[in-house]
């Protein structure tokens, strides 16, 4: 009958997976394609554009408008974004000195060369001549050093700057207030810049790819410090023109950008105006996602929307996590008894008709360490039965009963609905059913729930983690290591430290992918997550666009994508 009731749940309402992300190697697939490579085989992306100067904006080759869908940003600042959706807009804006391209390549972007010492642990860079801000000001690498100094300091308090720059030696000084600034930094002329490490670190050129990296205009921060981000001056491919807040944002493209001005000459997204996909029927969005309530329709050949769709894998992870330092998810025996008693396939198949992939493990299909076979909790009540019975807690009345009497469960989701989501329906059902446990839920605003997630305040919590770059680092590092900035589960075991810091810095290729395959395994066994689904993105695009794609992780594309129109 519980089976039933929950199968009930699953049909009854039907709702797209809203993911809640934390962010946006020495295998990082380098390019060796460029001939303007350096020994590490880093290619720069480069075309030759006609240098300008002054501030008089250049004649514009660009054309055509494309037109999207949007959300107001939590944030244009990118030493402090944590979220996709800021990601989105400031990956476009701003840049740093390398990127990564649509090929999932690690390619130099500001910089034009770089050198890498023999024993791995000093980085020169060499910047390119052409580069300027959106005003006209050439990028120097006085502006490299000051931005990282400013996303590192005490006084911004970023709460992602030590996770992506702390092997810069003298970051961890600087954060926490016992330095005035990176000592790891030398500023050696206006057009090269030096980085030391506390230790060789294959995956350090990815980290420079992570928005607190990007370049920032100190001028126009130091003289509007409240407000220049509502009209930043970037360097990147596209400049913001327009932002009006629950309306619309507008981005045209930067005629002075160094790697050639983008063919695409603005890109307006609507923060509003209801469904995205009915309004790409009604020719108002280039671009519309597919919910589940529409997959069915853009499955079928005879439908007018089959030709426009596509399904694009994703390396994001939807997960359940807990505060493992807290009552009752200091008890491992409790929280593994919550995984057996999930069904992630059945919810997989009903709920969302299959658009997203039962997660077989942390790391997503594509990245490198990936291994083709499930390590996560299977579904088996009985198991998590046994589980609960060996925790320290006892079962009455639906509640928890510790040593120090009863403990209430919560999970907290970003959302505002009236219901939460349906899977979360479907786990809370499946708990009571098969654990008789009652497990209270709490919804809160997209804001404050990234607050308090940083903040380690969440006993409970449904989110996902879009990776960064494509390193197991990204995720298994900067989430469970125990003295990670971004761990905010309290979740620590000695074991999987020594592995991570181990893959660090070893340079053997496989050795580090068997570190962090090892490690993944005893973080799945400790369950601190509760492993759920791969994500896919579902999306019809206008024929007239050409050179849409939809990345696994948030990059710049938009100086890739031209329109007919």
């Amino acid at each position: 009958m519980g089976q039933n009731r929950i199968l009930a749940i699953l049909l009854g309402v039907l709702a797209a997976l809203v993911l809640v992300v934390g962010g946006l190697s020495a295998v990082l697939l380098f390019s060796s394609d460029s001939d303007n490579t350096g020994p590490t085989g880093v290619s720069s992306g480069s075309n030759e554009l006609q240098r300008t100067t002054g501030d008089d904006e250049p004649s514009s080759s660009s054309s055509g408008r494309l037109r999207l869908g949007g959300v107001d940003p939590v944030t244009l600042d990118p030493h402090l974004a944590t979220d996709a959706s800021s990601a989105e807009y400031i990956v476009e804006i701003y840049s740093g000195l390398v990127t990564i391209s649509p090929d999932l390549e690690i390619q130099l972007d500001l910089a034009e060369a770089v050198d890498i010492s023999a024993d791995g642990t000093v980085y020169t860079f060499t910047m390119r001549e052409n580069a300027f801000f959106h005003s006209g000001r050439p990028v120097t690498a006085v502006d490299v050093a000051y931005s990282i100094n400013r996303a590192t300091s005490r006084q911004l308090q970023s709460t992602v700057a030590r996770a992506y720059l702390g092997d810069i030696v003298g970051v961890r000084e600087h954060i926490a207030g016992v330095a005035d600034d990176v000592s790891g930094i030398e500023v050696i002329d206006k057009r090269t810049i030096r980085f030391t490490l506390d230790a060789p670190k294959p995956f350090f050129l990815a980290k420079l790819t992570y928005p607190t990296a990007f370049v920032v205009d100190q001028q126009q921060i130091e003289s509007n410090p409240r407000n220049w981000t509502r009209r930043p001056n970037g360097t990147g491919p596209y400049r913001l023109t327009e932002w009006r807040l629950g309306e619309r944002i507008i981005l045209e493209s930067n005629a002075r950008y160094y790697l050639d001005e983008p063919p695409l000459a603005e890109v307006l997204y609507t923060l509003s105006g209801g469904s995205a996909l009915t309004r790409f029927e009604n020719d108002e969005l280039d671009v519309a996602g597919i919910s589940v309530n529409d997959i069915e329709r853009a499955r079928d050949s005879t439908s007018s929307l089959n030709p426009l769709y596509s399904v694009w894998p994703q390396f994001t992870i939807s997960y359940l996590a807990f505060t493992t330092d807290v009552p009752p998810f200091e008890d491992v025996n409790v929280r593994r008894a919550l995984g057996f008693s999930i069904d992630r396939a059945k919810v997989a198949e009903v709920t969302f008709s299959n658009m997203l992939v039962p997660a077989t493990g942390i790391l997503t299909p594509g990245l490198p360490g990936y291994v083709d076979e499930d390590k996560t909790f299977p579904f088996d009540p009985d198991a998590g039965r046994e589980a609960l019975a060996a925790s320290k807690y006892e079962v009455e009345d639906g509640r928890l009963i510790g040593p120090d009497g009863p403990v209430p469960i919560v999970i907290t989701e970003a959302g505002g609905g009236a219901e939460a989501r349906i899977d979360t329906q479907a786990f809370l059902e499946q708990w009571r059913t098969e654990l008789g446990i009652e497990v209270e839920i709490r919804q809160t605003d997209f804001a404050t729930f990234l607050s308090e997630q940083d903040a380690g305040e969440l006993q409970m919590f449904n989110a996902g983690w879009i990776m960064d770059y494509p390193d197991p680092e990204d995720i298994l590092d900067l989430k469970f290591h125990s003295t990670s900035q971004l761990n905010e589960l309290g979740y620590a075991n000695a074991q999987v430290d020594s592995l991570l810091e181990r893959a660090r810095v070893e340079l053997d290729a496989e050795l580090r992918m068997q570190l962090y395959r090892d490690a993944e395994e005893l973080i799945i066994a400790d369950a601190a997550w509760l492993p759920l689904y791969f994500s896919q993105s579902h999306v019809v695009v206008n024929e007239a666009v050409t050179g849409w794609f939809e990345p696994p992780m948030v990059i710049p594309r938009l100086r890739f994508v031209e329109i007919d129109r």
